[in-house]
């Protein structure tokens, strides 16, 4: 019987719904995966596949092409799982519908969806002697709905941690092909992540770990290739050339064709023999795909922005990024405190967001100021009590979001966004949010129309991304056509670690125009008790059902309100648009705060008359709490704060 390779060489035609060539399939584009695709063949004796690689390399495809083979030369039951089911349904309209309409032989075996009782829908394609059934791995029904011979797993690394309590999601996948024995194939594709979780690389570890090596044009020297091996000038990418590691001669890229021809996989360890591991870097990309200039150009983005290299080292290098997780000592941060007055808006802020944790006895607030390179300052932080089940407690926050606050130039700005966490008091929560203008997700993502907007969120424990999803409220089974924001407490608290721990310049350093570091935080000079809850948290990896699985706990002796509200505070900016913004977006917003002041600060008693002019309007009885730090008084002040 045919190899999968020379089948897609044969019959697969590349569509233009997915492909960026879309043309006849020719492996002699990307050499590199014929061995990868060919161990998925029914004559191979290897039973698992997997292929730890870097973005635009072709990965998925070789997958795609492999379940055309199935359905085409052996038939069986074939199970195809993408992170989430929705992400299932994309894959199957863009990736799986395409090729069988473009390929006859597959055309002809799968009945059209229009015919009646065809069996073929977005998520299942039947066909003689099997059925390919597509899911997703935040689906347990899914994963455990029928046996599967073939099983093609996409994206490992952003499956959940665990599906609805029954484990990890690859072993209940991989459940479903053990009756097949030795007749099954599996195949694991995924760009790797965080280095403690990440399960292509774990996969990767327990293989024969192979690495595609390259000749030398000039020396015949065999090496995978290494980014370590580029060489090119600061800001000159263009003239990027890599060095042998055999005779230290430059390879100009146009090399790369007649290499990749010539290249050969080569296994690093033993290995079982069932199982075949093959790791690939976005170096290896065919020209015209992705290109070593590219690479080059993304590394220095990188070093301009930290929070670019996880994506440079996950996407390019194909490698799992290891993160510093533990949090900065409280005692350093409290000594960094800046003295600009609470409850102004310092230079550099241009827009506001707030954050609100709910605790069965009170409302915790924080107000931020986000400015360019996402540099934020804590602006005000309070502390409402009153029992969250009655209306007075949530019209002490009425009056907050009202508010306008005074900025050191002299405009005033409202709260843009306000956060507000919905896993306690969540019909309360739900109440208040319906109120207000709420934001949208919109084609370019998360977008916030009006000022005060109010979102109610809800924290989850997916790190693939800051904000993970949107879905509708509902109570007793009836929707509110209340959207509740599903945010990725792990990718926040990450992000927000990493920035306290940013070098802050020394007066000689800024003297000479050095300026804070992109994520720099400044606080005014708030209690010990904040920076304590600021850092109460710390991540954690821990077997969880025989697999490792990380989690953020708090210290025991501490409380996180204040690291909470600062994570809802960063994910109301993502909404506004913080990480969407470019040049352009910042200076309009600089110019419409007017021009710097010759002070850049306000003296208190300024603040105060600013802020009285501000909230004249404000209803006397619903004023929030107090204006000084709460941790420097935990309990709230509210009918006495002459200023508010």
């Amino acid at each position: 019987m045919m190899s999968v390779s020379t089948w897609a060489d044969r019959y697969r035609i590349l569509s233009s719904k997915s492909a960026a060539e879309p043309r006849r399939w020719r492996t002699a584009r990307t050499p590199y995966l014929q061995e990868v695709m060919d161990c998925l063949s029914v004559a191979s004796s290897v039973q698992r596949v997997v292929f730890m690689k870097g973005s635009q390399v072709g990965g998925s495809e070789a997958g795609i092409n492999w379940l055309g083979y199935v359905i085409h030369m052996a038939p069986g039951p074939v199970m195809a799982v993408s992170p989430t089911v929705e992400m299932a349904k994309r894959s199957s309209r863009q990736r799986i519908e395409p090729q069988i309409e473009e390929v006859p032989e597959l055309r002809e075996r799968i009945a059209p969806a229009r015919s009646r009782d065809s069996g073929n829908t977005v998520l299942s394609k039947e066909f003689p002697g099997g059925v390919l059934v597509m899911t997703g791995a935040n689906s347990a029904v899914g994963l455990r709905s029928m046996p599967a011979r073939y099983l093609f797993m996409d994206e490992v690394d952003g499956y959940p941690g665990d599906v609805e309590g029954e484990g990890d999601p690859i072993l209940l996948a991989e459940r479903r092909s053990a009756t097949f024995s030795r007749r099954r194939k599996v195949l694991l594709v995924s760009t790797p992540t965080i280095k403690s979780t990440s399960r292509i690389e774990r996969e990767f570890e327990a293989s024969d770990k192979c690495y595609y090596q390259l000749p030398c044009p000039h020396c015949g020297h065999y090496q995978p290739l290494c980014f370590s091996q580029l060489r090119w000038q600061k800001g000159k990418v263009e003239a990027i050339t890599y060095s042998c590691k055999g005779c230290d001669k430059p390879i100009d890229e146009h090399h790369k064709t007649a290499m990749l021809a010539k290249g050969r996989w080569q296994a690093t360890a033993k290995g079982d023999g069932l199982t075949r591991g093959f790791h690939l870097s976005s170096l290896y990309s065919p020209i015209g795909w992705f290109s070593w200039s590219d690479a080059a150009r993304m590394y220095e983005a990188a070093l301009e922005k930290p929070d670019l290299m996880k994506g440079f080292v996950n996407t390019v290098l194909g490698e799992s990024y290891e993160e510093a997780f533990e949090a900065p000592e409280w005692q350093r941060l409290y000594e960094r405190r800046e003295s600009y007055p609470m409850g102004i808006i310092p230079e550099g802020g241009l827009f506001l967001t707030a954050g609100v944790d709910v605790q069965r006895n009170r409302l915790e607030c924080e107000v931020v100021a986000w400015g360019k390179d996402k540099q934020s300052w804590s602006v005000d932080y309070y502390v409402l009590d009153g029992d969250t089940a009655q209306p007075e407690v949530w019209q002490k926050l009425d009056a907050i979001l009202a508010k306008d606050w005074p900025h050191v130039r002299g405009a005033t700005l409202p709260i843009r966004v306000m956060c507000v966490d919905s896993g306690y008091a969540t019909q309360e929560v739900y109440s208040w949010v319906r109120q207000y203008p709420q934001a949208v997700w919109g084609a370019a993502g998360a977008r916030a129309s009006q000022p005060r907007t109010v979102t109610a969120i809800k924290g989850r424990d997916g790190d693939s991304a800051l904000i993970l999803s949107v879905s509708k409220a509902d109570t007793g089974g009836k929707r509110l056509g209340l959207r509740v924001w599903n945010v990725g407490g792990p990718v926040a608290k990450v992000e927000l670690y990493r920035w306290l721990k940013l070098p802050v310049p020394t007066d000689e350093q800024q003297q000479k125009g050095e300026c804070y570091a992109p994520g720099s935080c400044h606080f005014p000079e708030y209690g010990e008790e904040y920076f304590k809850q600021l850092t109460a948290e710390k991540r954690v990896t821990r077997l969880h059902k025989g697999f490792p699985k990380a989690s953020w706990e708090k210290e025991p002796t501490r409380n996180n309100e204040a690291l909470d509200c600062r994570v809802y505070a960063r994910a109301a900016a993502s909404i506004y648009g913080l990480d969407r913004f470019n040049d352009l977006h910042v200076k309009r917003m600089e110019q419409a705060l007017g021009e710097p002041a010759k002070n850049s600060t306000l003296t208190q008693r300024e603040a105060h008359q600013n802020d009285n002019s501000a909230t004249d309007t404000a209803k006397p009885s619903t004023q929030p709490a107090n204006k000084r730090s709460a941790f420097q008084q935990r309990q709230a002040v509210v009918a006495d704060d002459p200023y508010l």
